[in-house]
C-alpha cells in the first residue's frame, strides 16, 4: 500500500508530456501550444462561450485572445541571412522543429530548433512569484552553431479579443521609446509572426510609439526586436509576462512588482465609449534593453502615533511661546 501511494506521488510530480496544455495558477489561465505560441482548442467555455483558451482571468472567466482568430505567436530569425522560424496558429507556422513539450498543472515548457540555423529556443511558462496576476514566460535563445550571429531578431504578436466585447478593445502601449532593442511595433495583432514579414498598423499613429486607451476597434500588439550579436555557444534570455487584474490600477501594480520595460494593456469596451475597467489584461517584456517604465509602488505613509502628535503639538506650542516672548 505504501509503495502504491509513493508511485502515485511520483507520477503526479513528473511533467505530463503532451502536444499542448491548458495551465493555471488559480487566477490566470493560459493555453500553451506545442511550439510555444498561445491558444489551445478544446477547453471549457469562457464567459463569452469561447472553447479555445489563450489568456483568461479565472475570477470572471473572461478570455482575452482566443475569440475570433487564434492569432498569438512568435518568431525568431537571423538578420544577415533572412532565415527564420515562427509559430502563429492563424498567421502561419514554419521553419521550426519541435524538440520537446512538457507540462504540469501550472507550468509548460516548449523547446524547438530553427531549421538550418543552429538556433534552439526554449519557452518556459511559470506563475510569477511576485504576483498571482501574472505568468512569466522565460525565453532562452541559444546559438548552438559554430558561427557567430550578428543580427538576432525576435517577434511576439498578440491579438486582443477581450470579453465581454471581443473585437472592440481599447489598447495601450508604454515603453516603446525607451526600449533600445525594439525595432518596430504597432497595434496590429493579426501580423505574421515571421520577424521578416511586412508590417502595417490597423490605426495610423501607432507605429513604434506609445498610446493610451486607443480604440475601440479590433486590434492588438506586435513587437519586433533586434537583439544584436549572439556569439557561437552563447544564449540570450529575457522575460515576457501575461496576465490580468480586476482593474487597471491593480494591473499596473502587478507590472510594477515585476519591473517591466515595455507593456501592452487590453480592455473591453465600456459604457459611454470608454475603456471598461472591470478587467485589465496585460502583455509585457523585461530584459529587452529598456528602462523600467512602471516604478515600484510607494509604500503607504507610516502613521504617526498619538504620542507623536502630542510631542509635535508641544513643540509647536513651545515655538509659539518663544515667538511671543521675542516680540514682547
Amino acid at each position: 500500500m505504501k509503495s502504491t501511494v509513493l508511485a502515485a506521488a511520483l507520477v503526479m510530480a513528473l511533467p505530463i508530456t503532451a502536444n499542448a496544455a491548458i495551465i493555471d495558477n488559480g487566477t490566470i489561465q493560459m493555453g500553451v501550444d506545442t511550439l510555444g505560441q498561445l491558444n489551445v482548442s478544446g477547453g471549457a467555455p469562457s464567459a463569452g462561450g469561447t472553447n479555445a483558451t489563450g489568456l483568461r482571468y479565472l475570477p470572471t472567466n473572461y478570455e482575452a485572445t482566443a475569440p475570433g482568430c487564434l492569432c498569438e505567436g512568435w518568431g525568431v530569425g537571423i538578420g544577415e541571412t533572412g532565415q527564420a522560424g515562427y509559430a502563429n496558429n492563424d498567421a502561419g507556422i514554419g521553419g521550426l522543429t519541435s524538440v520537446s513539450f512538457s507540462n504540469t498543472a501550472s507550468t509548460a515548457m516548449s523547446v524547438v530548433t530553427v531549421d538550418g540555423t543552429g538556433l534552439r529556443v526554449t519557452h518556459s511558462f511559470v506563475p510569477a512569484s511576485e504576483t498571482a496576476n501574472l505568468y512569466r514566460l522565460s525565453v532562452k535563445i541559444e546559438n548552438t552553431s559554430a558561427v557567430d550571429i550578428a543580427d538576432l531578431r525576435y517577434t511576439r504578436t498578440f491579438d486582443w479579443d477581450v470579453e465581454p466585447t471581443p473585437f472592440s478593445e481599447y489598447v495601450t502601449h508604454v515603453g516603446t521609446g525607451t526600449t533600445t532593442s525594439l525595432r518596430y511595433s504597432n497595434n496590429n495583432g493579426f501580423e505574421n509572426s515571421n520577424p521578416f514579414a511586412s508590417r502595417s498598423p490597423i490605426l495610423a499613429g501607432t507605429e513604434t510609439t506609445d498610446f493610451t486607451d486607443l480604440g475601440a476597434t479590433d486590434h492588438g500588439s506586435n513587437f519586433d526586436f533586434g537583439f544584436g550579436e549572439l556569439k557561437a555557444g552563447a544564449a540570450y534570455d529575457f522575460d515576457i509576462f501575461y496576465g490580468a487584474a480586476a482593474d487597471e490600477s491593480l494591473a499596473i501594480a502587478a507590472l510594477s512588482a515585476v519591473q517591466v520595460e515595455l507593456y501592452s494593456l487590453g480592455q473591453s469596451s465600456g459604457a459611454g465609449g470608454a475603456a471598461n475597467d472591470d478587467v485589465t489584461f496585460m502583455f509585457a517584456f523585461k530584459g529587452v534593453g529598456g528602462s523600467v517604465v512602471v516604478p515600484p509602488v510607494d509604500p503607504a505613509p507610516i502613521p504617526v502615533p498619538a504620542a507623536g502628535f502630542l510631542l509635535l503639538g508641544g513643540m509647536g506650542a513651545m515655538g509659539a511661546l518663544r515667538m511671543r516672548r521675542k516680540n514682547g
